[in-house]
């Protein structure tokens, strides 16, 4: 834990007048991020600069107390703050430490689960509704970036790559299914098509979104946090949340050395949300993803991606990748059930990159680094309420940049009193893990498994 900073203006005008008596852990909650330093990853090598925000050491008061500095608690502050809410935001490490900071920076519109999916798992109305939405992340993101001046690097299109024909016609059935929720900017990619964007031989086709598009995750979460500030929300960092109070006359978030007495509290801790609130626990599970970043590339890199799209794959353990900003290649996948680090990310991960691109075999590789997201069972992010004052929202399952955006629209118009989009997704089911904790992980490793099997011969 850093050293603890004077309090600020915003920690003043929030301040109690009683004496904090939390002053010990009210769980024995292990903290998540160490020191709360970033990774030694490239997006934290290259991120703007950001101000030493203070550590929470009193207690105060807000309307709404958000936990959580990624991509849902980020945008669900900035929906709230541009609606005049008075807002808290609590983040355990650093904003963008998690998920949000980490990621492969691909803007993709749609859920991990497919419209298919959801449609046969949920009813056509669901994922009537869902196909009506999966867009709009997308757009959040893109005002955001417009509304604010952040500098992230942003760049345009996407690519959904097939190595096979079963692959491919399940691109087909999936365009089909796009178009007729009004989606038209997708395209269908044969071979050639494909390599005009894409210089490889390891692909039959694709699908590229043309409104789709790629940026630097961590510049935009710093960049929503400012965007925050400036709207008149305050931030506190290096603030590890430890439990949750709430019944029908209060509601308070608990941290080490401090509290938020509020109207309400949103949880946004996803994969980091760790054991603090034990109805969410088994809810998801960590999964880890990695990447790799090599060094500039200079003019191999406009061979390799002369399009300058970025790319993603439509295996059940997917690769994905894109160029950075100064001409790296950032190479992203695996996944690890249950969250642990790999013992060499460059070892595992490079072979996946020099199958796409053989020219990169003896390219050095300046920047590897991991992360959690967070995975549902049925793969559909969840969103809902513990309680009137207690919303939450998580699950993502590997495709929260857009979703997250989303969600947190969603959780602020809530709070506005427009309920009709929350109370949808609150009445999807929660479908457990079978066997629960104890066999969420092996459960889930078998399962990889079989998908993985059926990538490999292409059933």
């Amino acid at each position: 834990m850093t050293t603890s900073s004077t309090p600020s203006s915003e920690q003043d005008s929030h301040s109690l007048n009683s004496r904090s008596v939390h002053s010990n852990n009210k769980r024995n909650i292990p903290h998540y991020a160490n020191n709360g330093d970033y990774p030694d990853s490239y997006y934290a090598a290259s991120r703007n600069p950001k101000p030493q925000r203070p550590r929470l050491e009193t207690d105060i008061r807000c309307e709404i107390c958000i936990v959580g500095g990624g991509y849902s608690g980020l945008s669900t502050a900035l929906h709230l703050t541009e609606t005049g809410h008075d807002v808290v935001l609590l983040e355990g490490a650093q904003i963008g430490w998690g998920a949000s900071g980490r990621n492969g920076g691909q803007i993709v519109n749609g859920l991990n689960a497919s419209l298919q999916k959801i449609k046969k798992s949920y009813g056509a109305p669901t994922a009537d509704f869902v196909g009506q939405l999966v867009t709009r992340g997308n757009a959040i993101i893109r005002r955001f970036i417009r509304d604010y001046a952040i500098e992230c690097d942003l760049k345009e299109k996407n690519i959904f790559a097939a190595f096979n024909q079963s692959q491919m016609q399940d691109l087909k059935q999936t365009h089909e299914l796009w178009q007729r929720h009004g989606m038209g900017e997708r395209e269908l990619l044969d071979k050639d098509g494909i390599r005009q964007y894409v210089n490889t031989d390891a692909y039959v086709g694709g699908m590229i979104d043309h409104s789709g598009g790629h940026m630097h995750p961590l510049n935009l979460a710093l960049g929503e946090a400012a965007a925050v500030e400036k709207n008149g929300g305050t931030i506190y960092e290096h603030t590890l949340v430890v439990d949750i109070e709430y019944d029908d006359a209060h509601a308070k978030v608990i941290s080490e050395f401090g509290s938020v007495t509020c109207e309400r509290i949103v949880l946004c801790g996803n994969a980091y949300l760790n054991k603090v609130v034990p109805k969410l626990t088994d809810r998801v599970m960590p999964v880890s993803t990695q990447i790799i970043a090599t060094e500039p590339l200079g003019a191999l890199a406009d061979e390799l991606i002369p399009s300058d799209v970025c790319i993603e794959d439509v295996r059940y353990i997917l690769d994905y990748y894109r160029l950075s900003a100064d001409k790296r290649m950032l190479f992203g996948g695996g996944t690890v059930y249950g969250g642990q680090d790999p013992a060499d990310i460059s070892a595992k991960i490079r072979p996946n990159m020099t199958k796409i691109f053989p020219q990169l075999r003896d390219v050095k590789i300046d920047y590897a680094w991991s992360g959690n997201f967070a995975l549902s069972f049925s793969r559909v992010p969840q969103l809902g309420k513990l309680h009137d004052r207690v919303l939450f929202a998580h699950g993502y399952s590997g495709h929260g940049v857009t979703g997250s955006h989303l969600f947190g629209q969603i959780l602020a118009d809530a709070i506005n009193g427009k309920t009709d989009e929350f109370e949808v997704f609150t009445n999807i089911p929660w479908i457990p893990f079978p066997g629960g904790r104890a066999l969420r992980v092996p459960y889930s490793m078998m399962g990889s498994w079989w998908y993985a099997l059926k990538d490999w011969t292409g059933l």
